[in-house]
């Protein structure tokens, strides 16, 4: 019942996106917590990907990509960059 009390580990942070078709069929979302604003719109799949792997480069990260039925058709992992001093 007692919560365990170890060091933060700042490499233990993951990030996780998604990117998702427009409800308009215009484009995608790239969506995530880490976002500022929540979500970014991107032309294509690919440079939103590239985008949440950019912006996670100190954290390991998981990309998620969705159809428009709501299924992950693709998995993007990405290994952060980050080392302790």
């Amino acid at each position: 019942m007692g919560q365990s009390h170890r060091p933060l580990n700042l490499q233990s942070i993951i990030h996780v996106h998604e990117v998702r078709p427009r409800k308009d069929h215009r484009d995608v979302d790239l969506i995530s917590d880490v976002l500022l604003f929540g979500r970014l719109w991107y032309d294509t799949p690919d440079n939103a990907i590239g985008y949440a792997i950019h912006s996670s480069r100190s954290h390991d990260a998981v990309i998620r990509v969705y159809d428009d039925a709501g299924n992950v058709i693709e998995t993007h992992e990405h290994k952060g960059e980050f080392k302790e001093w």
